[in-house]
């Protein structure tokens, strides 16, 4: 985007079309939002809002929207207003529309009417390519507006005279599955209210190549709002689920000494009034520890062999394409891996030791491929100041090339301790014991120096103990159906969201620190 551009649509003053097309932005992503939010039951479809129930409202905010939009078409198209719309609105608004009219019409014709194979199909084909049709040989301020226009009116004609009310379902005949009224009406709200803010902007921008610009960003912008808002109301939706079960008997004391049983217990059952999950939590951080310890240092020095050493060529491929096939692997291979061929090697006993090797190796193929990326990432003027000055190659990877890949290597380790935290399958398989244990495992304390080979034991390590997702598995499946049960798995949830963040936040810090620290030498 030109400077120019940027100072004249600073300089200009809003129109009262451009007005009415930010009105219909606006509106239409408050409505796209709403639709979201529906689908984590922040409001129920009968809550009432101005006297209309919460799907009657989307029905009224679509029809009003959409009969909106058509007039933003019509001023345009009876040049009763100053825009500048293409020809076409061309092929891939032709082909999109298109698709939309084929799920439309044979939804409706076999779903609404019980139109036949031929029936419906016939009927996904006429409307399909009339939307089609429009959207390719009208002009673009037509075709781009009748059509997202309509699609919103039809919606919210449906929703407004509730044909699909709060208590409607739809059971497909060739499906077992059941979509209620909540699924629905946040699908078809979203989608339509996202044609419509896309109709707004390119509206806003007269169209033509500019309008297909607007309305690109805008989509492009929209699809990283969704992805954060979906995160976030991902993290709020366990909040609102465990804070209850996780502040059950919750105490501050003198000078902000606080008692939160269900971190601090560790015992459980029928003579504890809240039961702890603090042998899970200890269990969770000593198997990321320990994971942490045994891919890292093998992660990063296969990078730096792979990078800085070996000779580019077939190896490093056949390394390459492995490496990438390990970390598509699915969990629960990495989990029989670890009963089948580690569990035996190890007295056949399942262990918080087993437990770290597997996730483990799950880790070591990212810290491998993100290391290798974060070193290649380098300059190579670098390398070659650093020969220059008569440095060895060791140094200058000791002393250069480390240092300035280090954040990119920090960030490929936080992603992967955020995968493996939360892994459940190969902690079924090789942790074992009790999913409830009334001990917290005590690694430091069990380090013994000996005499004999291999000078050092831990006999914690080759103990079963528990872990958050472990522990959640298990209170979800033998309490299904008990409020309580339900209620600690939340919580217990809730834990270990905590912990996978709080490692998060350590990586984050020494990230920046190291980011800091390299730009400041």
């Amino acid at each position: 985007m030109s400077d120019a551009y940027d100072r004249q649509l600073v300089s200009e003053d809003t129109t009262t079309f451009e007005r009415f097309c930010g009105g219909i932005v606006g509106v239409s992503f408050l409505l796209f939002v709403f639709g979201l939010t529906t689908l984590f039951q922040v409001a129920s479809l009968d809550t009432r809002i101005l006297g209309l129930e919460l799907v009657q409202f989307f029905g009224l905010g679509l029809t009003v929207v959409g009969v909106t939009v058509l007039a933003v078409g019509a001023a345009s198209r009876t040049d009763t207003v100053d825009t500048m719309p293409g020809d076409t609105s061309g092929i891939g608004v032709a082909v999109g529309f298109g698709l939309i009219g084929v799920v439309i019409g044979g939804l409706t014709a076999s779903q609404t009417f019980g139109l036949g194979l031929v029936g419906w199909l016939l009927a996904a084909l006429v409307l399909g390519g009339a939307m089609a049709a429009v959207a390719l040989f009208t002009r673009e301020d037509v075709g781009s507006t009748v059509l997202p226009g309509g699609v919103a009116i039809a919606v919210g004609l449906v929703l407004l005279f509730e044909v699909i009310g709060p208590e409607w379902s739809w059971a497909p005949g060739d499906f077992s599955a059941t979509f209620n009224a909540l699924v629905v009406v946040a699908v078809l709200v979203s989608f339509s209210s996202l044609l419509l803010t896309w109709t707004g902007a390119k509206a806003y921008a007269g169209f033509g190549s500019r309008g297909r610009q607007n309305g690109a960003y805008l989509l492009i912008g929209l699809n990283a709002i969704t992805m954060i808002a979906i995160l976030l109301l991902l993290v709020v939706f366990v909040f609102s689920k465990g804070w209850p079960a996780l502040t059950r008997g919750l105490q501050i004391g003198p000078g902000l000494n606080l008692d939160i049983p269900f971190l601090m217990n560790v015992s459980q059952g029928i003579y504890v009034d809240v039961p702890g999950v603090l042998p899970a939590i200890m269990g969770t951080v000593w198997i990321i520890i320990g994971a942490s310890l045994f891919a890292i240092p093998l992660g990063v020095g296969a990078a730096i062999f792979l990078t800085e050493y070996a000779e580019q060529g077939n190896f490093t491929r056949v390394v390459e394409i492995t490496t990438n096939g390990l970390w598509s692997t699915p969990s629960v291979v990495f989990g029989l891996f670890g009963y089948a061929f580690l569990v035996p090697r190890f007295g056949n006993n399942q262990s918080l030791l087993i437990a770290m090797l597997v996730l483990g190796f799950m880790l070591l193929p990212l810290v491998v491929i993100t290391s290798r990326e974060a070193l290649k990432s380098v300059p190579s003027d670098y390398r070659d100041a650093s020969a220059a000055l008569g440095v060895s190659q060791w140094q200058t990877i000791r002393s250069v090339v480390l240092p300035a890949a280090l954040p990119g290597v920090i960030t490929g380790v936080i992603l992967g301790i955020g995968r493996i935290a939360g892994e459940t399958a190969p902690l079924i398989l090789v942790l074992g014991g009790t999913p409830f244990p009334s001990t917290v495992p005590r690694v430091i304390e069990g380090f013994e120096f000996t005499m004999a080979p291999p000078f050092i034991s831990n006999d914690v390590l080759l103990q079963s103990t528990s872990a958050l997702p472990y522990q959640i598995y298990a209170s979800i499946t033998a309490g299904v159906g008990t409020q309580d049960a339900q209620a600690f798995g939340w919580g217990t949830a809730l834990v270990l969201l905590l912990v996978v963040l709080s490692f998060y936040l350590v990586g984050i810090i020494a990230r920046k620190y190291f980011s800091r620290k390299l730009r400041s030498d």
